[in-house]
Parts: structure tokens; sequence; C-alpha cells
């Protein structure tokens, strides 16, 4: 049994020198890097591309949303007032508007999934292309500052690596200023 203590202690001190070593050597390495971080959904939301992207959505699809609105308060109004003239009706008129109206309700219901489809397939393109001048105005930061790794999902991040505002500034500066960053 003595054995087997002096090696285990032996191997703990091997493991104790080499951790040292191994921790001492970490912030060495870690003051080399350069480290950057991207907060997508800010950049996203105040860049002016992205604000535009949106603004463009709304021209292209406002009209479209407040016709499927209005639709729905003429539909909402119809059933109401077959509710308050249903007790006077005749059953048979009775079932033939509640017929209408269901009609009615399934093509809405139609219409607006059609709309939301449309809609994400037009956010998503718009949404691609504000992505992809973001990654060549990140491209653009990192080549030029020399960064060792830039994150776009973290959990936790410091103000002293975020770069967030310099991708929107990038991003909002006129196109001729705007460095391009090689693919």
């Amino acid at each position: 049994m003595k054995t087997f203590f002096r090696s285990t202690s032996a191997h703990a001190a091997a493991a104790l020198v080499f951790a040292s070593a191994f921790v001492a050597a970490v912030p060495a390495a870690a003051q080399e890097l350069k480290i950057g971080y991207v907060n997508s959904e800010r950049v996203l939301r105040e860049a002016n591309p992205a604000k535009a992207a949106q603004a463009k959505l709304e021209t292209e699809f406002g009209r479209r949303e407040r016709d499927l609105a209005d639709a729905g308060q003429r539909l909402k109004a119809a059933a109401d007032k077959l509710d308050k003239d249903a007790p006077t009706l005749g059953e048979a008129e009775r079932n033939r508007r509640q017929r209408e109206l269901v009609e009615q309700d399934r093509d809405l219901q139609r219409k607006r999934r059609e709309f939301q489809e449309d809609l994400n397939q037009r956010r998503n393109e718009e949404l691609a292309a504000v992505v992809e001048r973001a990654n060549r105005a990140i491209k653009a930061i990192f080549d030029a500052e020399k960064y060792d790794l830039i994150l776009q999902e973290v959990v936790f991040a410091g103000a002293r690596v975020d770069i967030t505002d310099k991708v929107i500034r990038a991003l909002n500066a006129p196109a001729a200023a705007a460095p391009a960053a090689p693919r």
C-alpha cells in the first residue's frame, strides 16, 4: 500500500507542476489574442441598411396587410349582424348566411397564410442581403484591426470586446467610403 500512495502522490505532484505551468502560460497567450464581439440583433435593429429593408417591406406589404385587416373587420361585422338577426331569420336563411360566413372566414384565413408566407420569404431575402453586408463589414474590421477572432453568438461579452458600434458605423457609412472586404 505504501507504494500506491507514493506513486499517486508523485503523479499528483507532476500534475500540479504541469497545471501550474499551463495556468502561467494562459494569461500570456490570452493577452496576445485580439477578440471581438458583434451583437447581431443590434446590428439588424439599428443599422441603416436594416432600417431601409424594414421600410421597403412595410411599403411592399402595407396595403395588403391593411386590406386583410379590413376584410377581417367586415367578416366580424357580418358575424355580429347574423347573431343580431338570427332570432328573426328563417332556418334556411340563417343556415345560408352561416355557410357564407364560414366560406368567407376560410378564404380570409387562406389569404392571411399566403400573406404571411410571402412576407416571411421577402423578409428573409432582405435580411440575407443585410447580413451579407454586415459580414463584409465585420471581415473588413477583422482584417484592418488584426483580430484573431470575432464572435456573434455569446452568452456574455464585456464592453472592451464589443465592436457592434464599429460594425453599425461601417454599415451606415456611404457606399463609397465603406471599405470593401476581399472575398
